[in-house]
Parts: structure tokens; sequence; C-alpha cells
């Protein structure tokens, strides 16, 4: 998956540090913009799965680390929620001059909070999307009950919060107590779908409620089964940006004109992005994001299907669409075809052909055939005709040059 380092100013005037996750390609149909969780960083693993779930599916996503945290600029206890807001709306406004107008705005807990609260000044956020979300701000002040007392009467104090060591100012406090969310989230004007976990012990699930009773419609949730706070499992955070995808794609503009024939025989039709050490392999195929992997059995994640069942899946869908359209336009009553696949490799059996010292296997794709509909014997026979010349069938059987030159 390409992935570009960015620097930008934040509101105080800190360099912050971002990158941009793009799509397969490196085109991106639409921008996303993704605030992370409260003292996390914007390469938190949720972040990034959650990125480029979203990259496959077209978007470049904007990740960045807020003043004082990850490998921006500035100290923390310099922030509060307020600064995050505009550090937020400085990011929006990088993207605005350098990149493109962020139309989906994603949050993360607290970054989640801080996004509701920042998209009434971006008019091009067309849907807005949290994790995890407190209904109040306030919320994360039970991560530092024991030390407020100090903070209340000194001004500062040391707090620990997820295993690490912050210093923060009363004004922090302050800034927190004085948040409203109820109207800003009842005035939202956008569509909103909230992601959040019944079991997530750091956010009660109570806040998604809260949330939803407060938004207008166009609204939706999704419930995270037996996921944390944070989306260790990488399924967890995988499955938030797919579904995030498919939601957005209804609300936002994706760019581009539809494709001419033309056009689309010399455009890069397939684009594939293998990183160093993982089998895993991000599929771009023109507006269409997937994912390549092997089996657990061989080394992958088993994350996607395999490069042969890939094959096997291009020679079926040929098949059933070759059949569709012949009995289409004969007028039979073909309701529905079914292939069913296996690739396998077989000993040769002709001492000939392997003389040439090659590996004595052949490839073999079986390929049975289910069509319903009240066809007559006849029909099935013929379609059955029809379905040895689907196109990717005679290009398997005649062989394909395979013409490979390095890219500039």
């Amino acid at each position: 998956m390409p992935t570009e380092i960015l620097c930008f100013p934040g509101a105080s005037g800190h360099m912050l540090s971002a990158r941009l996750d793009l799509p397969p390609g490196g085109s991106p149909s639409a921008y996303a913009l993704f605030a992370h969780c409260f003292t996390c960083s914007k390469n938190i693993r949720a972040a990034v799965n959650i990125s480029r779930a979203l990259s496959r599916e077209g978007f470049g996503v904007v990740r960045f680390d807020f003043t004082g945290l990850g490998e921006s600029e500035g100290e923390f206890e310099d922030t509060n929620f307020s600064s995050n807001v505009a550090d937020l709306l400085a990011a929006a406004g990088y993207m605005e001059r350098s990149l493109g107008t962020p139309q989906l705005l994603v949050g993360h807990s607290l970054g989640g909070a801080a996004v509701l609260q920042a998209v009434s000044e971006l008019p091009g956020v067309r849907a807005v999307a949290t994790v995890g979300v407190p209904a109040d701000p306030a919320h994360v002040l039970v991560h530092m009950e024991s030390s407020l007392e100090e903070i209340e009467e000194t001004g500062a104090a040391q707090v620990s919060i997820g295993g690490r060591p912050f210093r923060v100012r009363k004004q922090f406090l302050d800034d927190l107590r004085a948040q409203r969310m109820e109207h800003t989230v009842a005035n939202l004007s956008r569509p909103l779908l909230l992601f959040h976990s019944p079991i997530d012990t750091v956010v009660g699930i109570e806040n998604a409620s809260r949330l939803y009773a407060m938004a207008r419609h166009p609204k939706s949730f999704v419930s995270l089964d037996r996921a944390d706070h944070l989306l260790t499992d990488p399924r967890d955070s995988s499955y938030v940006g797919t579904v995030l995808a498919a939601w957005a794609t209804r609300y936002v503009d994706l760019a581009g004109e539809e494709a001419t024939v033309d056009a689309l025989r010399t455009m890069d039709r397939v684009v594939t992005c293998t990183p160093r050490g993982a089998f895993r392999t991000e599929v771009r195929i023109r507006a269409h994001g997937l994912v390549a992997d092997e089996p657990r059995a061989m080394g992958g994640e088993d994350a996607g299907p395999s490069p042969y069942e890939l094959l096997a899946a291009g020679l079926g869908a040929c098949t059933s669409m070759t059949l569709e359209m012949y009995a289409r336009r004969k007028g039979w009553p073909l309701e529905e075809a079914r292939v069913r696949l296996r690739h396998d490799r077989i000993h040769r059996i002709d001492e000939e052909a392997c003389a040439d010292g090659d590996d004595a296997r052949l490839d073999v794709i079986e390929r049975e055939i289910e069509l319903v509909g009240a066809l007559d014997a006849g029909q099935r026979a013929r379609l059955l005709e029809i379905a040895r010349r689907c196109p990717v069938h005679r290009t398997l059987e005649a062989g394909a040059d395979v013409v490979t030159r390095e890219r500039a």
C-alpha cells in the first residue's frame, strides 16, 4: 500500500507529522481525514488498518499526530481538547490546499469527539464516522482520577495513561469540562456512523446510545462484537474500515468519469502491492479493492483468497457471465448459473511432455456447472458447450504471453 510522509503546521505553529495512505496505483477517488485516540498516535494498529481498508476502496487517507504526541512537535501538557480540534482543522486546511478536500472524517475515541466538534467548520465534509467515542469529552478524566485533586490544587501533575507518563495541567481539565456535545451532535447536519463495542470497558456502550439519541438522521450504528476499545485484534479494525468504506461511498463524491472501453484498454486495469515481510497483498482494480493472501499453512494470514483462487474465480465469473449472456439472447429460462472450481496440480502421464526437464506436473482446474431453471436436455447440453468457449477459458487453454518490464 503506497504511503507518503507529510508534515504541516498545527494550530499552535508546531509541525505535525502525518501519513497519507494511497490506493494501489496512487490515485485517490476521494480523501478522508483520520483522528487517533487519546494519547495514541497515527501509527496505532487500528488507525493503520482502518486507513488501509479505506485506501483499498479508493480513498486517500491522512492520519496525523496531534501536537505533543507521536512524531509531532510540541508538549502534550500545553494541549487540550480545543487545541486537538484546532489541529484537526489545520490538517483539513492543509489537505484542502495540497491534496483535496476531505469528504470523510473519521475519529477514534477522543479523536472521534474532536471530529464531531470540528465538522461544523468544514463545509466540504460529506460524512462522519466515529469508533468508541465518548458522549462527553470529560469522560477521559476517569483515567486520571487519582491525580485530579493534585492537579486542581497545584495546577499540574504527572499522570499515567495507558502505562505512559503525561504531564497534565488544570487548563486541560477545565477545557474538557466546558465542552457540550448535545448541541454539536444534534446540529451535525452530516450522515453519521457510530462504531462501538458492547464490551468496551474504557468507553462504555451507553456512550453510543446517548450519541445516537442526540443525532438526527441519517445516522447508523454498527456493533463491534467482542472488540476491545483499542481494536487490538486486527480483524476488528479491518472490519471497521471495510464497513466504513462501503457506507461512505453512499455519501461521498467519487472523482472521475466512467471510463470508456478504449480508455480501459490503455489504463492500468489491475495494480497489486505486497509490503516487505508479508504475503498479504492489496489489489486495486479500477475503483474496486480487495485483498489477496496465502493460507496460514503456507505462512500467510488468510486475509483473502490466494492467487490461484483468484485465478479460478476469474474463470468461474467469466463462465457464469457467458452462460447468462447466451441464455438471455436465446430467451431460455436460465435462472442462475452456479460454477464451482478447484485448482490442482497432477503428475503428467505423457513422459515426452516432461522430457525437457520441466517439473512433471500439470495444472488442472476442475469446473462443475449447475444450471438452475426449467431447461430441456438440448438447452443444457448447448450451455455446457458454450461454457467451454468463455473468453477466460480460451485464454487459459491457449496460454498467454506475459510481457514484463520495470516501471521507471
